[in-house]
């Protein structure tokens, strides 16, 4: 019997670590009931799913995870972004409306359609967003209560050459982006990630993506809540679009364990 994929998991971490890896988009799994509401055949969906997927980077975080002194915890997508993007802002704050990838895709990376015109994102929002919204923040908040504090390190990729949803495309692509935020990430938290990721060559901050997850209910609010966004260029572990990982894998996944490891007390 198939089973539906799961929505999400948190993989728990030792009590003491302030640490949560965040993984959103890994997964190529589509329940059926939301496929039927994309308009692309099967071959097309599939070419779709090579281009927005983050392929391995929940592998780099689970051996992130094994290999770092004090386990973070793993908080992972178990669902495509094609179903929800757990990034996104749910309403008119979202800047990625104006390519049609919000919350809920109606376009796909090559702005074609993806769903019908008029299609009713709603439903996917209550039963896949919030939900997933909620449980990270009650992730975050068992950590602020644990120890003091969260740190939500988010892991990504990107592809080597722009595509056309990208709205800021055209600046620099690094083999390793970091995005931040003003208020969530501290100087100490990007000067580790500098140092744990100075083998790739070269880091860069904020382009071609920018900015990092935070939950709603601690963004803007909380300083003790720092974030960061990790995104790798795909050509340094991967085959692309889609393909396999390749040996960078396990270097780069050093590299995170070093960062979890750096931001520590």
């Amino acid at each position: 019997m198939n089973h539906p994929p799961q929505p999400f998991r948190l993989l728990p971490g030792a009590t003491t670590s302030p640490v949560i890896l965040h993984v959103p988009h890994s997964s190529r799994a589509v329940p059926g009931s939301v496929r039927s509401g994309i308009v692309l055949d099967d071959r097309a969906l599939e070419q779709e799913l090579d281009h927005i997927t983050d392929s391995h980077t929940a592998e780099i975080a689970a051996a992130a995870a094994a290999g770092s002194a004090l386990t973070p915890w793993q908080f992972v997508n178990g669902l495509s972004r094609l179903v929800i993007d757990p990034e996104r802002f749910p309403d008119e704050r979202e800047e990625m409306l104006a390519v049609g990838m919000g919350a809920v895709y109606s376009h796909t990376t090559h702005r074609e359609r993806l769903r019908p015109d008029g299609f009713d994102g709603r439903p996917l929002i209550d039963r896949y967003f919030h939900p997933y919204a909620d449980a990270m923040t009650r992730a975050v908040q068992d950590r602020l209560e644990a120890v003091g504090r969260a740190v939500i390190i988010d892991v990504h990729s990107y592809p080597t050459e722009p595509l056309p949803y990208e709205l800021h495309g055209g600046g620099p692509r690094p083999p390793i982006c970091l995005g931040t935020d003003p208020f969530h990430t501290p100087a100490a938290l990007l000067a580790a990630a500098g140092t744990a990721f100075a083998g790739f060559g070269g880091t860069g901050l904020d382009s071609p993506f920018a900015g990092t997850y935070v939950p709603l209910e601690h963004y803007g609010k909380d300083e003790r809540v720092g974030a960061l966004m990790v995104e790798i260029r795909r050509d340094v572990y991967m085959s692309e679009p889609g393909g396999p990982a390749g040996p960078g894998l396990p270097a780069l996944a050093a590299a995170l364990a070093e960062l979890v490891d750096g931001v520590l007390p």
